[in-house]
């Protein structure tokens, strides 16, 4: 067990100390391959219950340990209590890391809080929002919000929402016929050729086209733009809703301020063989004449927290905080009263998030109301269910397929 602790501590190394995504340090991390799934899992789920675990560390260890033994327990606690790992078995390996990092000093302390954690029945706190916090391993911010937001006990709903499916989207293939004949379990979605599946495992047909990844929330989103000629997606990367679009409009323009960014659309566009989607590098901020009311429609996929989307990315929320929110919500306004420009008259605007938290869904559209009257608000009602806010639609992690997405539909009438 101590190669598995060891990919599960150089993979968590990357992304607690350097700051490294969790499926960048994945790919970048040489593992045992007979442990893969486990190690994922592992890796996965240590981030995930990150500010559980940082709780126990901190009830049991007040004065904190050094990041390496810190990554060794919160290693070895989720094992215990969250993969039925035998404790004892988990100890040792865990002692076995400390020495074979060159850390032997620490084995004892190791050791000795390991004991304690296995024998202690340790009790959350009693404040509301610090109970969920720990309890969800969600930012106690972002609890505090959503508590303002949606009040108490929705909280708990959205936080305790979960999401272990996978969503195929097929689009030149009966993709009810495709799964039925591998003998996969699907289930509908309100959206044609897309399926949740489980315990789907990728073939050689996705390098192929045959089908994609998309989240339901990401598709439903798409669902909301109307056909059109000429559309913009200014904030594009890695490239899913600027693929599905090219389906319903005639031509799809892709922006990224990245160029690395802008490699990952190209590489889509490529795989999905779409060749009415063109990439390119532009900063979404800064105003370009060139551009002026040639759109009719833009989509604004902002930059956001990600906190909807948790479940899948972990390690958002390691890196949020409530400053962090601020910033966001400056991009965004900014990019919204920037690209509202490139949109002709009549046209259409779509903003959308993946988050949950309405300082970056309805209070940015508000805002953005005030200082452009010549967009308004136009009704749309998605048939993923959702929440409706003066006619945009909140897509919430309890009732819209485990994820947490946004999107409004704005209309340029002068």
């Amino acid at each position: 067990m101590v190669n598995y602790f060891y990919d599960c501590y150089c993979i968590l190394n990357k992304v607690y100390s350097d700051k490294t995504f969790l499926k960048q340090a994945i790919n970048s991390t040489i593992i045992e391959e007979s442990n893969r799934a486990l190690t994922v899992k592992t890796c996965y789920g240590v981030l995930d219950k990150d500010i559980e675990l940082s709780y126990y560390l901190k009830v049991i260890a007040p004065k904190s340990p050094k990041l390496a033994i810190r990554t060794i327990l919160k290693i070895s606690m989720y094992a215990i209590k969250y993969l039925g790992k035998k404790p004892y078995a988990v100890t040792q390996n865990a002692v076995e890391l400390t020495k074979k990092l060159g850390k032997a000093g620490a084995s004892g302390f190791v050791n000795a809080f390991l004991r304690k954690f296995i024998n202690s029945n340790i009790e959350l706190p009693n404040e509301k929002a610090e109970n969920l916090s720990v309890k969800y391993s969600y930012p106690l911010f972002a609890v505090k919000k959503l508590i303002a937001d949606y009040g108490y006990k929705k909280t708990v709903d959205i936080l305790s929402a979960e999401n272990t499916d996978n969503f195929l989207v097929f689009y030149d293939v009966d993709g009810e016929n495709y799964l039925k004949e591998r003998a996969v379990e699907y289930t509908k979605t309100p959206f044609e050729n897309v399926f949740k599946v489980k315990n789907f495992i990728r073939n050689e047909d996705y390098d192929k086209g045959i089908y994609t990844y998309q989240s339901i929330g990401s598709v439903a989103i798409c669902d909301i733009v109307e056909l059109c000629d000429n559309l913009l997606d200014c904030c594009s990367a890695p490239g899913g809703k600027s693929i599905r679009l090219s389906y319903k409009c005639t031509s799809v323009t892709s922006w990224d301020i990245y160029p690395h960014r802008v490699e990952l659309i190209e590489d889509y566009k490529k795989r999905m063989h779409r060749d009415n989607v063109y990439p390119s590098c532009h900063d979404s901020k800064v105003f370009d004449a060139s551009f002026l009311e040639k759109f009719d429609a833009v989509l604004v996929d902002a930059p956001c927290s990600g906190l909807g989307v948790v479940n899948d990315n972990p390690d958002i929320k390691l890196n949020r905080e409530e400053n962090s929110i601020k910033e966001l919500n400056k991009e965004q306004i900014s990019i919204l009263n920037n690209v509202c420009k490139y949109v002709k008259k009549g046209g259409y605007l779509y903003y959308s998030t993946c988050s949950i938290l309405l300082d970056e869904n309805t209070k940015i559209i508000e805002k953005f109301l005030r200082e452009n009257p010549d967009f308004v608000v136009e009704n749309i009602n998605s048939p993923l269910e959702h929440e409706d806010y003066f006619g945009t639609n909140a897509f919430l992690p309890n009732i819209s397929g485990g994820v947490g997405f946004y999107v409004a539909k704005l209309k340029k009438v002068n």
